[in-house]
């Protein structure tokens, strides 16, 4: 494949997102960069002056009529994606599959399942026809690991490393490329555990007290990485977790 030319980073304003954001810029790419937040890609934008072309998009991609308007809408010199960075996603509450709320499990897959899809579906034709293109989708080692507590989040993720393979098996003799990136715990300004948490900073806090997490940039470098090798290899998965997590252990419930 030739050197991308366009990128589309979702989740921009923060996070894995920013600092993927920030790594393509340097890497020399133009960007259109989607989160929610127009003050914060406003302010990203501005910190990327001088560095790369960059359009911002404020859509909510769980809505899937905007979600369509805005890529169908994007300008000449943007229009022509060759990456997508399905990076938007979240995780809502704590609780056992027993005790969860429907509203955040609803939120989980219309984000991380549904939207990812769907942004797949409006580019993917456009890479296959111009014979270039990658698309980086952002999973999660609970994808692979399950956790108490994991239940939808974790089943999303799942979902989004089949989709990966799946993809691949379908763009079997094309030059379109397809990656999942499963990071483990990340910390920087990362707002995963504040989301996670509904906003309680003290909780947030104590998920990741005492340890030294990934840094939004360790996964911006996996992505640079995975474009950057030669247009015959395409990385189906990257793991990585800081040195500090570990999979979880079986549990037994030994009853006397």
């Amino acid at each position: 494949m030739t050197k991308p030319e366009t990128a589309l980073v979702t989740g921009a304003s923060a996070g894995i997102g920013r600092a993927t954001a920030i790594a393509l810029a340097e890497r020399g790419m133009k960007l259109v960069l989607v989160a929610r937040r127009e003050d914060r890609l406003a302010a990203l934008e501005k910190s990327l002056q001088g560095k790369a072309e960059c359009l911002t998009v404020s859509v909510d991609i769980t809505d899937p009529a905007s979600l369509e308007g805005a890529i169908r809408g994007l300008p000449d010199g943007f229009a022509d994606i060759d990456v997508l960075v399905n990076n938007a996603g979240l995780a809502l509450g704590l609780g056992n599959a027993q005790n969860a709320d429907w509203n955040d499990w609803s939120t989980m897959i219309e984000t991380n399942c549904s939207a990812a899809a769907h942004l797949i579906q409006l580019l993917l034709p456009g890479m296959v026809a111009r014979a270039r293109g990658h698309v980086i989708n952002v999973g999660s080692v609970a994808g692979s690991y399950p956790y108490p507590g994991g239940n939808i989040y974790a089943a999303s993720k799942a979902f989004i490393e089949a989709l990966t393979l799946n993809l691949k098996a379908d763009l079997f003799g094309t030059a379109v490329r397809v990656t999942n990136i499963e990071p483990g715990m990340v910390g920087g300004d990362s707002e995963f555990s504040l989301v996670r948490n509904k906003g309680n900073a003290e909780s947030a806090a104590k998920t990741r007290q005492g340890l030294a997490t990934l840094e939004p940039e360790d996964i911006a470098d996996c992505v640079t990485w995975a474009l950057d090798r030669p247009g015959r290899v395409n990385i189906n998965r990257i793991e990585l977790m800081p040195t500090a997590q570990a999979p979880g252990r079986m549990a037994y419930d030994r009853k006397s």
